[in-house]
């Protein structure tokens, strides 16, 4: 008997804890379980979810137009593979070794950004195609006539493809090697501010036939 009126009131307290009400900050104490939840915890982790967090925060492409600070650089033209290039590179100022410029596809209005460095003939260079990405590798050599030639790679250097560059254009020269300075172009004389020397008296008599002692008689 008395463990029947045990049992029953233990089945009282648990019937009147399922019935009351709700504390008033049981919304909180939901809301703080949930912030501090992973998202496998909530059933939200999937393939790819990380991904596209790290995705949206990113900043959104932009494409790129040529830099007017590089019109001055060498030029280059050439091959990618089987497209025809043009890229402008030219010497960091801040960088000993530093080189950077721009290259772009021919008929096209935007550029790929490069920067990367000149060792000697050596020369290694990274792309961006929206100046916050990399998106591929350069490496190659330059030859004596100032021409350079290589592989052009995907960011994880896969996909190899040659290329061949050639300096161009009016007063154009390759980029500059490690170390080296540029000569100085010659400049012209400055014209001088004195006033002009008077012309030579003339000389007494008249010259016959090219002989200027002969003078004609009184």
């Amino acid at each position: 008997m008395t463990q029947m009126k045990v049992a029953a009131i233990a089945a009282a307290l648990l019937l009147a804890g399922c019935n009351s009400a709700m504390p008033p900050d049981g919304s909180r104490a939901v809301s703080a379980a949930r912030a501090t939840a992973t998202p496998g915890d909530l059933g939200l982790q999937s393939p790819g979810t990380a991904e596209a967090i790290e995705t949206l925060a990113l900043p959104p492409a932009r494409p790129l137009t040529p830099n007017p600070a590089y019109a001055r650089f060498p030029r280059y033209v050439g091959t990618l593979g089987d497209k025809q290039i043009e890229m402008k590179l030219g010497a960091k100022t801040d960088e000993r070794t530093g080189v950077h410029g721009e290259y772009r596809f021919a008929g096209a209005s935007t550029v790929i950004l490069v920067a990367g460095d000149r060792d000697g003939d050596t020369l290694e260079i990274e792309e961006s195609s929206d100046g916050t990405h990399i998106t591929g590798n350069w490496v190659g050599k330059f030859a004596a006539d100032g021409s350079v030639s290589g592989e052009r790679m995907n960011a994880d250097d896969s996909n190899p493809v040659p290329f061949d560059l050639k300096p161009v254009g009016s007063g154009s020269s390759a980029a500059p090697a490690a170390g080296t300075v540029a000569p100085k172009t010659p400049q012209p004389a400055a014209p001088s501010l004195e006033p002009a020397p008077p012309p030579a008296p003339p000389v007494p008599g008249n010259a016959l036939g090219g002989t200027s002692n002969v003078i004609i008689g009184e």
